[in-house]
């Protein structure tokens, strides 16, 4: 996988859940602050959001608004219309939910989708997300990701045989070009942050060598050498742009993947250990508890679900 689907990869946490709304004015839902990450795809009609701190956004056909985790907001027909919470029935184990307000007034439809992270250690990137990503509707404007809402519409409005197979693909889909949309803007706008990071030829070819080979003996010199520039020079390129340096981001990662494998796998501890680029359980298991307080066979008790694949 390349750097921005593997981040997700391990971030996610839980089953994404999506659904169509008909909502009838006066009508209003509140989204409380939680781990979940939302999409909100308005296809008739139009809505008002209100964010917890700042200045409310109208919202039109076609248009796409992503609010990050952690970020408590709003949807209304018009400010002061009644609003009702968002409470979603998670141990149902149905990805799909429908939501529909009766009303005599206009009629407004959404897609929504809620997707859940683990913001425990939250990488990041989503750290440098902002509260709301609003994707206008501009003709020609982010083709790929419109065709996406298309197809993910045409599943929800008319289910079919393979429905409940394609709806998470369309999902991470989804994200992932609401992400595409927000870092080519951003790339556009900035000289920093992960979206120079992603773009930046020497950035990238070092976070796709500590993503993809974190058992290799990393140092800087070498991943300098790798991206093709100075040691001074990547080093001080790497930390500007995600914010780390780059052993420091190496050590984060390679942790984070460790506590993957305990959480999601039975794995043995001295098989993660070598996956992870440290040559003895002991120098692994040290390093697992300065970072998480438990030394990983705790961790993995702690953690791990009942049921646990390889």
């Amino acid at each position: 996988m390349d750097v921005l689907s593997d981040v997700l990869a391990a971030m996610r946490a839980g089953q994404p859940y999506a659904g169509r709304s008909t909502c009838r004015a006066p009508w209003g839902v509140r989204f409380p602050a939680s781990d979940a990450a939302c999409c909100h795809i308005v296809l008739q009609g139009g809505c008002t959001l209100i964010p917890a701190t700042g200045t409310p956004t109208l919202l039109g056909v076609g248009d796409i608004l992503f609010t990050g985790p952690r970020h408590a907001h709003t949807l209304v027909d018009q400010p002061g219309s009644p609003a009702i919470d968002f409470q979603p029935d998670k141990t149902s184990g149905y990805s799909v939910i429908e939501l529909d307000i009766p009303g005599p007034g206009a009629t407004t439809e959404m897609l929504c989708v809620c997707y859940t992270f683990d913001l425990v250690r939250q990488h990041p990137l989503l750290r440098s997300l902002p509260p709301e990503i609003h994707l206008p509707a501009r003709v020609g404007d982010h083709n790929a990701l419109r065709a996406t809402v298309d197809m993910l519409g045409t599943e929800l409005h008319q289910p079919r045989s393979g429905t409940d197979a394609i709806l998470p693909a369309l999902i991470d889909m989804l994200l992932l070009h609401v992400l595409r949309a927000w870092l080519d803007d951003s790339n556009l706008h900035a000289d920093t942050g992960w979206a120079t990071a992603l773009t930046d030829p020497a950035v990238a070819t070092a976070l796709h060598l500590i993503h993809h080979q974190p058992e290799n003996p990393w140092t800087v010199e070498k991943l300098a050498t790798q991206a093709g520039i100075s040691r001074a020079t990547f080093a001080k390129r790497f930390t500007t742009a995600v914010g780390q340096p780059p052993l420091t981001y190496l050590t984060w990662w390679r942790m984070t993947t460790a506590a993957r494998h305990l959480h999601r796998t039975d794995t043995p501890i001295h098989t993660i250990a070598h996956r992870c680029g440290y040559s003895s359980e002991f120098a692994f298991s040290k390093a697992f508890k300065r970072e998480f307080g438990l030394p990983p066979n705790q961790y993995r008790r702690r953690h791990q679900p009942t049921t646990t694949r390889t």
